[in-house]
């Protein structure tokens, strides 16, 4: 057994000790686990629990992984639904008046979120147990990057959030969860030393922890608005080091898993994204062939590839495109436009030799109108591209201004979820659902 099977068995067992369901904490104590105080009171302890919020975040239908790529991918018309008996799928396609707060893709969302980010919070909070420094440092720095992507997630899906696990939490912006989600980054940032401790061989293998909190960093600075920063972060990261979230025979890719290889739940809608005409992808992309098995299948049956189609496939947390067209795109903000444009062309021009995923475009430079508009609508588009069923998307459509569900010609079916009504049931300080 390989020391993935053994920590998530471990951090499994562990996690039952948690008490905390939702933003108002609730208790589901098991008394055959683990107490929290026990599992908290040792290294091997504390260490396990971070590697169940890595678990719980990637591991399963009912995981941020899986319902974000859902949830984004059927609310901006990215996937097509194959079977309407997934209800919770084909609520989230319908959108508008017709996904309730029951849904179970929204309350995954939001639920798999906040019990990953009370993880992470207890990790921090019990990291001193762990004797050697420099595992200490590495192991705050991991459960911050979880305890960062849950804030972070759930900020592109809901309007407000709890920032707090408690009972009766107050709820915050999505631009304070932004805030909130940096702030965990950069701490994980200053942590990391040379050394990790051995942690490494204590976790699963696949995630690159200083790249992906520079990664994550520049994604959130980005979205926050800190143009500089964004740029300083992608420019930070190696882009010839991956880092994924891995699967095996036992816990299976999610998406592969429950999706692509049934054939039974969504598939990519078409080689058009879901995209109106003058931003669809160029027939010579050659990231078409890499995310699409099959570009002239019979029916029209277009199916995923990439990092779909295999059950012991790796999901990537960040792309390095993304880190391109991040620096693009807050160049462009700044309408510094030849910049943009040089970032953007990195983009178009690499091949699939250049990447360490095979992530290339083989296209020529851009050679469209040099416009803040212009060139930003190419960066929303090849965002679209070389980011496709990544789960971004949704908030993608949000930040570029694209039409959304009340406007002429609407590209996505929401523009916030409603909040689920197992929070609505127990917290009374949930708001109002937002408008559609």
């Amino acid at each position: 057994m390989n020391r993935f099977k053994i920590y998530f068995k471990n951090a499994g067992l562990l996690v039952l000790a948690m008490l905390g369901l939702m933003a108002c904490e609730k208790d589901f104590t098991n008394p055959g686990a683990a107490t929290e105080d026990q599992v908290l009171s040792t290294p091997d302890g504390v260490i396990a629990l971070a590697v169940g919020a890595q678990t719980r975040f990637s591991v399963g239908r009912q995981s941020p992984v899986y319902a974000t790529v859902a949830g984004a991918g059927f609310t901006t018309n990215e996937l097509r639904l194959i079977n309407p008996g997934n209800i919770s799928e084909n609520e989230v396609s319908l959108g508008y008046a017709d996904l309730p707060g029951s849904n179970g893709i929204v309350t995954n969302i939001w639920e798999q979120c906040l019990l990953t980010r009370n993880e992470a919070d207890k990790v921090i909070g019990a990291a001193d147990i762990i004797p050697d420094a420099n595992a200490r440092a590495w192991t705050v720095a991991y459960a911050s990057i979880f305890q960062a992507l849950s804030n972070g997630t759930m900020a592109e899906f809901f309007e407000q959030i709890p920032l707090v696990t408690e009972e009766n939490a107050a709820f915050s912006s999505r631009a304070d969860a932004i805030k909130s989600a940096i702030g965990s980054l950069e701490n994980a940032r200053n942590l990391l030393t040379g050394d990790d401790g051995g942690l490494l061989d204590r976790i699963p293998s696949g995630i690159d922890i200083p790249n992906t909190v520079n990664a994550l960093l520049a994604r959130y600075y980005l979205i926050d608005g800190q143009y500089g920063n964004a740029i300083t972060a992608a420019n930070a990261v190696d882009l010839g080091v991956a880092s994924t979230f891995t699967y095996d025979d036992v816990n299976p890719n999610p998406i592969a898993f429950v999706s692509i290889l049934t054939n039974n739940v969504y598939q990519p809608i078409d080689l058009t994204l879901g995209l109106p005409a003058d931003l669809q992808p160029d027939a010579a992309d050659q990231r078409l062939p890499f995310y699409f098995q099959d570009l002239m299948p019979d029916a029209n049956d277009f199916r995923a590839a990439a990092f779909f189609d295999g059950n012991t496939d790796g999901v990537p947390i960040y792309l390095p495109g993304e880190m391109m067209l991040i620096k693009a795109e807050a160049y462009a903000r700044q309408n510094q436009l030849s910049d943009a444009i040089a970032a953007l062309n990195e983009v178009l021009t690499k091949q699939p030799s250049d990447d360490i995923f095979g992530i290339g475009a083989g296209l020529s430079e851009y050679s469209g109108a040099e416009t803040q508009e212009a060139v930003l609508d190419a960066i929303y588009a090849n965002r679209c591209m070389e980011l496709m069923m990544s789960g971004l998307r949704l908030g993608d459509s949000k930040r570029f201004g694209r039409p959304g569900p009340n406007d002429a010609s609407p590209e996505r079916n929401r523009n916030w979820y409603p909040y689920p009504f197992t929070e609505r049931d127990n917290n009374p300080n949930t708001p109002p659902d937002p408008e559609i």
